[in-house]
């Protein structure tokens, strides 16, 4: 673990218009900074960042935090990782405790291992032969630190050399058992390919085939270190890329990565021999980018690319869909000297929705009335998944498509307004004179315990949620954060915060006056007590003392 002293002395270096402008373009306004959220897609801005408290945070979906809670948020990175990549840009070295070493074994087990197929790669002629066959570079062979795997025997025997547990190397999905309960490696003369976390830790493998087996490529296995469905391969070589350029281009395979970065197309990563899923969305989304779906035109890369195609567009990406055809795939093409072509297409991609639109009307045959009249419900289903803007700008082009009339094209929003109105009507329910008083107490801790001397959350009508975050410290929670940030909510000193006491105790106890007085319920001697207790109240009250505060049912 990182000691907590080595963690204070990175946050006191760190500041958070430095480490958020490194990754997004921030405007000044007032004493803050602002700038479109890159959480979730605006055209406004909402997410503000705070150099006087350090902290930033979204007005439209709601995130907050410090520079390394962003940086977890932007990266998807955990939040060692997050500690190590800021602690690597400040130049500050950070401190472990013996206890626990588990990142740093893991760290140098993993990276040790593909050093070794890196060598091995040198001196295996086949090997190389094979890469320079397709193509590939010296350059580029060092860039992906692309290797070899010998036989399992020798994987087998370094790893022991080097001290790596029979645990440990199958927790990280390096060996295996087999039926008769003999441990072999699992990549076994095999090109490797190190597959690396957005932060650049190697996690995984994975592995080409040299000698015809059934298998051509293998992945590592799911571990206590690898996801494939959570990562994205060359995505750590192609991110500065793809910040700059704002598009992303997403390929089916590792050599077609290499191939485009070889060419110059360097926002290029690949799925791990999986479809593109939701678990993806996080990475591709960072900087919101154009997406660039680059599959080959046979009939499984024409549905891999609908399904990823529909599932972007229904969270409101935007790119498009480019389909490789005659056997060729971007790799080929790279081999093929036709990077210009290539460059074209990426160019003029086929629109996500238009894509998936026509898609769905190839699947029927139109000439059919029938089958045009299921084509348009499919249609119509998937519109039903885009905003409404978006659902009325291509309710023409389904309907040209289809040859029907536009107004067939029945969309409905209910579920858009719905979500709409509920959100307007949660930001219209607000009270700056309680946020004033949360805020406070943000500001000055110390004053909580004072404030619960006087009144609990009962005085908060509106903003009783907020103030039990308080009351439970969890002060770096994003609803606090966003009180914090904001320029129109005031602290106050402890004189104005007495006085705001005041006023709030003024208005309960009237209030217990009026429900008391017509409660025909409470019996006459009682009720004459209540109401001379809940006067001499509001009398110390309005002479400018505080007083405790009593439920009704108390008084």
């Amino acid at each position: 673990m990182i000691e907590q002293e080595s963690i204070e002395a990175l946050k006191n270096r760190l500041d958070i218009v430095d480490v958020v402008g490194s990754y997004i373009e921030l405007k000044k306004s007032g004493a803050n900074f602002k700038a479109n959220c890159p959480f979730h897609g605006e055209n406004t801005p909402s997410f503000v960042v705070s150099p006087a408290k350090q902290i930033y945070k979204c007005f439209g979906c709601g995130v907050g935090g410090d520079s390394i809670k962003f940086v977890m948020e932007y990266e998807k990175l955990s939040y060692p990782e997050a500690l190590e990549k800021l602690a690597s840009q400040y130049n500050i070295t950070l401190r472990h405790t013996e206890g626990n070493k588990s990142f740093s074994k893991e760290k140098k087990i993993m990276e040790d291992l593909n050093l070794f197929f890196r060598k091995n790669l040198s001196n295996n002629p086949t090997a190389l032969h094979y890469l320079h066959e397709r193509g590939i570079y010296e350059s580029s062979i060092e860039k992906f630190e692309i290797g070899y795997a010998p036989e399992s025997f020798k994987s087998l025997e370094y790893m022991r050399d080097k001290g790596v547990s029979f645990t440990d190397a199958k927790d990280f999905g390096l060996v295996a058992v087999d039926e008769k309960g003999r441990a072999y490696a699992r990549f076994t003369q095999r090109i490797t390919f190190p597959i690396f976390t957005p932060a650049g830790k190697i996690v995984g493998f994975g592995g080409r085939t040299i000698t015809n087996h059934p298998a051509k490529y293998i992945n590592s296995p799911q571990s206590k270190i690898f996801d494939k469905s959570h990562l994205l391969y060359g995505y750590h070589k192609a991110k500065t890329t793809i910040l700059q350029k704002g598009e992303i281009i997403i390929t089916e395979g590792y050599l077609d990565v290499i191939m485009l970065h070889q060419a110059g197309f360097t926002n290029t990563v690949a799925t791990l021999g999986t479809a593109l899923t939701n678990y993806h969305v996080p990475i591709i989304a960072r900087g919101d980018p154009k997406v660039i779906l680059a599959y080959d035109g046979d009939k499984a890369g024409r549905a891999a690319a609908f399904k990823a195609a529909s599932m972007l567009s229904a969270k409101g990406m935007g790119g498009g869909v480019v389909l490789f055809g005659e056997g060729m795939d971007p790799a080929d093409m790279v081999k093929a000297r036709k990077t210009d072509e290539l460059s074209t297409m990426f160019r003029k991609p086929k629109p996500l929705i238009e894509f998936c639109i026509e898609e769905i009307v190839a699947r029927h045959n139109t000439s059919d009335p029938l089958q045009k009249e299921r084509a348009l419900k499919e249609v119509t289903e998937y519109l039903k998944t885009l905003s409404p803007v978006l659902q009325d700008e291509y309710k023409g082009y389904v309907a040209a498509i289809l040859g029907v009339n536009e107004r067939l094209v029945g969309i409905r929003h209910e579920r858009y307004m719905e979500r709409e109105q509920q959100q307007t009507g949660q930001r219209r329910r607000e009270d700056i004179a309680e946020l004033s008083m949360i805020k406070t107490i943000l500001s000055n801790p110390s004053v909580l315990d004072r404030f619960f001397d006087v009144v609990g959350d009962e005085v908060f009508q509106v903003h009783r949620y907020e103030f039990s975050l308080v009351a439970q410290e969890q002060f770096d929670h994003p609803d606090l954060l966003g009180i914090m940030i904001r320029d129109d909510i005031l602290e106050l000193d402890e004189e104005s915060l007495k006085k705001q006491l005041r006023l709030f105790l003024i208005k309960h106890y009237n209030e217990a006056l009026r429900i008391v007085g017509r409660n025909r319920a409470i019996p006459a001697e009682k009720k004459n007590f209540l109401l001379r207790k809940i006067k001499e109240n509001l009398q110390k009250l309005k002479r400018g003392e505080l007083v405790a505060y009593e439920s009704f049912s108390t008084i």
